[in-house]
């Protein structure tokens, strides 16, 4: 189990867990998943972070669908800074306690101002990375802005 399943099973949230033989050939992680677990695109997202301010620990999560780019204009926004940029990986790694390509936006080592892309609420249900490449957790994007104090918001292009 990930803390990302833990945390889930703990709060009793419904969830499902999903499973892939992950290949570290592929190019895209989220692409990947979406493959492998036969979704659309629409219901698998992605976790990035990002920091604030030229502040590289200053950080903040973004879950955004799989084929989405962050705007980053719009996260800062978001996040109240005046400007964001993608964040550091191995600092993205050292903070969240996650390897890139399974970053959760659930159970990370501290809670992250999190950032959910407002196209989530048109699913039943969503998966994200459940804490290791190769493994999802699919739940309603409520409960995971519940989990994540994660606020809905438009941060992405179109």
């Amino acid at each position: 189990m990930t803390p990302a399943i833990n945390l889930a099973k703990k709060k009793k949230i419904t969830h499902l867990v999903h499973q892939y033989k992950h290949d570290p050939r592929h190019e895209s992680y989220g692409l990947e998943a979406v493959t492998a677990l036969g979704k659309p695109a629409e219901q698998i997202f992605k976790t990035l972070l990002f920091c604030l301010n030229d502040e590289a620990k200053n950080l903040a999560v973004a879950v955004i669908p799989v084929k989405g780019k962050l705007n980053l204009k719009r996260a800062a926004k978001a996040a109240g800074g005046k400007k964001a940029e993608m964040a550091n990986p191995d600092i993205a790694q050292k903070v969240t306690g996650y390897v890139l390509g399974g970053i959760s936006p659930l159970g990370q080592k501290r809670l992250l101002p999190t950032f959910i892309h407002q196209s989530a609420l048109e699913q039943a249900m969503i998966c994200v990375s459940a804490g290791k490449r190769g493994l999802e957790i699919e739940l309603s994007p409520k409960d995971l802005a519940a989990l994540t104090r994660g606020e809905f918001s438009d941060i992405c292009d179109d």
